[in-house]
């Protein structure tokens, strides 16, 4: 049997000061990869997306648990997996000195790469991240989510069978986050895999053929965006605000799904008017849309992905 891209069970990470309490980041986490597989890990700040990382792709060690990456024990033998990865750090940034273009070609000749191979992957990988026209400047001249870019094109440029990445479009505009999708699913195409880290809901959605969403350092729920939808309950979302007021009532349309002082129903078509009506005679105000996974991950979460407490 082909092993998995990655395989991880019952990974545990757990900080002990000299002082207080040990702060448990993981508890348990277990997933897996199939190869050319995109895979998003979802939660809110804070809830163990990038110490997952780091123990998966060999740069921080767990308290307990196992990690293969194609087939190989990434913890026993770190040397022997890093070879297959590739990452783009949470807010990493390119060398300072370097232009674009000399990092990702730099970046590739370190890693055994011809330099035919070098200059052909880097051009193209500068292509599809929107930075020809500043491929030749200094990366300290560069904005912020240029930089980023020029991260996310130097990693894309190996075409490692395994690709860790993450918070990889963040102070990215919403043009250069698409260009860097379309990237991912060529990459997937090609036969790598990849595992992101976001906490962006349209992100996810848009790029994971599976997800799992993570909080407080445990895996809550895992499957498809689809399957997470239609695990809310229903087609359609009424949120009411404020509407805790009236969430008795509510209730009886649909499952609720709260988010502060905010209440979503969800619920079918047929009883849209009657929410509505409901929501006018109480003097609130009320808006109808279809059930997102913003819905999904409140109802798994119990909080909002943008709730920082």
């Amino acid at each position: 049997m082909t092993p998995d891209a990655l395989r991880a069970d019952s990974v545990r990470k757990t900080y002990r000061g000299r002082s207080g309490p040990a702060i448990e980041a993981l508890t348990g986490v277990s997933l897996r990869l199939s190869r050319a597989e995109r895979v998003a890990l979802l939660g809110r700040n804070g809830a163990g997306k990038t110490t997952f990382l780091r123990i998966a792709s060999t740069l921080l060690a767990p308290t307990s648990g196992e990690v293969e990456i194609f087939g190989h024990d990434a913890i026993a033998d770190p040397e022997s997996v890093r070879p297959y990865l590739a990452v783009v750090p949470q807010e990493g940034k390119p060398f300072m000195h370097l232009t674009p273009r000399e990092q990702a070609y730099t970046y590739l000749r370190a890693r055994g790469f011809t330099r035919e191979t070098s200059k052909s992957r880097t051009e193209h990988a500068l292509e599809q991240m929107g930075l020809t026209e500043v491929a030749d400047r200094l990366s300290i001249t560069l904005s912020g989510g240029q930089r980023q870019r020029t991260m996310v094109a130097t990693v894309i440029s190996t075409e490692a069978p395994l690709l860790f990445l993450d918070e990889p479009t963040i102070g990215m505009d919403p043009f250069a986050r698409r260009s860097v999708w379309d990237s991912f699913r060529e990459l997937t195409r090609k036969g790598s895999t990849i595992l992101l880290t976001t906490h962006y809901l349209d992100e996810a959605e848009a790029l994971s053929q599976r997800l799992y969403i993570i909080d407080r350092g445990r895996l809550l729920a895992e499957g498809t965006a689809d399957d997470m939808k239609r695990s809310v309950g229903g087609t359609l979302r009424v949120s009411v605000a404020p509407g805790n007021g009236v969430a008795e009532q509510l209730a009886t349309f649909g499952p609720l799904v709260r988010d502060g002082d905010t209440v979503h129903v969800i619920t079918s078509p047929g009883r849209i008017q009657e929410i509505l009506q409901l929501a006018a005679h109480s003097n609130l105000t009320a808006s109808v849309g279809p059930v997102t996974l913003e819905e999904a991950f409140l109802r798994v979460v119990g909080r909002s992905i943008n709730d920082e407490s």
